[in-house]
């Protein structure tokens, strides 16, 4: 798996991130660092506060204190659009796919292609099919059987391709989010997943990825960020640690979780 570039800043960074809802602290002074052409990924029991942090990187939460910067600089932003017009984007579990339109009408929902007929602006449906498969194919290395089905007929490694391949056909994309990508996958499927993730990644996006499965996480990640309790505990590279010491850090059985943090940064 490709290392960060030790010489090179982050690309993204969160610094102090905060975010309380009424008397509830769900972040408490969290920061964040990832990498151009690496894999992040978020790990933490359920209410360890990952999802908040990525509403909050994503631009669908606004923090009750701290900064979001990228490539060094402050970035502020209101909403989701604002986060994707800085070339920031996710894709979550639920993938927010319309099952009964193809997967090309599915790339452009929101944002199709038009062409002008006898003066009449319609949908060019012929250029979003070859964007589709253009993008699937030199971007993912995915050729589907089919572009004239309805995605609910899909695999679910083809459904995830194509909610892929919508966030990353815009050029601008930079770091991209995935929500629990291989969660309801067999075996086969997430294995497709994860090379789909290795494919984002190799093309010098900064990736990351919250999932529960440690699997998966020690299968594709670069380094390993720890969540507990609203808290980050711990950064370690997956490949200088191992599930076991990871897992201890998520329940909190190791003293040492900070130190190893240290290190991990102090390395990069």
């Amino acid at each position: 798996m490709t290392e960060p570039t030790t010489a090179a800043a982050p690309l993204i960074s969160m610094r102090g991130i905060s975010k309380r809802f009424g008397g509830v602290t769900a972040l408490d002074g969290v920061e964040l660092d990832a990498w151009a052409g690496e894999v992040l990924a978020i790990v933490g029991d359920n209410g360890a506060g990952k999802s908040t942090l990525i509403k909050i990187l994503t631009g669908v939460f606004q923090p009750t204190a701290g900064a979001v910067e990228m490539d060094g600089a402050p970035l502020a932003m209101t909403s989701h659009s604002d986060a994707i017009a800085h070339g920031i984007d996710a894709v979550y579990q639920t993938l927010a796919l319309a099952d009964h339109l193809t997967p090309a009408a599915n790339m452009f929902l929101g944002a199709e292609l038009t062409r002008r007929f006898l003066g009449i602006e319609i949908l060019d449906n012929a250029r979003m099919r070859a964007e589709a498969e253009r993008t699937l194919r030199d971007r993912l290395g995915v050729t589907l059987r089919s572009m004239d089905v309805p995605t609910e007929s899909l695999s679910g490694g083809q459904r995830q391709a194509v909610a892929i391949a919508r966030a990353v056909y815009d050029s601008k994309l930079r770091v991209l989010v995935m929500d629990e990508p291989t969660a309801a996958l067999g075996p086969r499927e997430t294995a497709r997943t994860l090379k789909l993730i290795e494919a984002v990644r190799d093309q010098g996006l900064a990736v990351i990825v919250i999932s529960h499965s440690l699997d998966d996480v020690f299968a594709i990640s670069d380094r390993i960020q720890v969540m507990r309790r609203g808290k980050r505990v711990g950064v370690v590279r997956t490949a200088d640690t191992d599930s076991k010491t990871v897992l201890g850090m998520i329940i909190g059985a190791h003293p040492t979780e900070h130190a190893a943090e240290h290190a991990a940064e102090h390395a990069a």
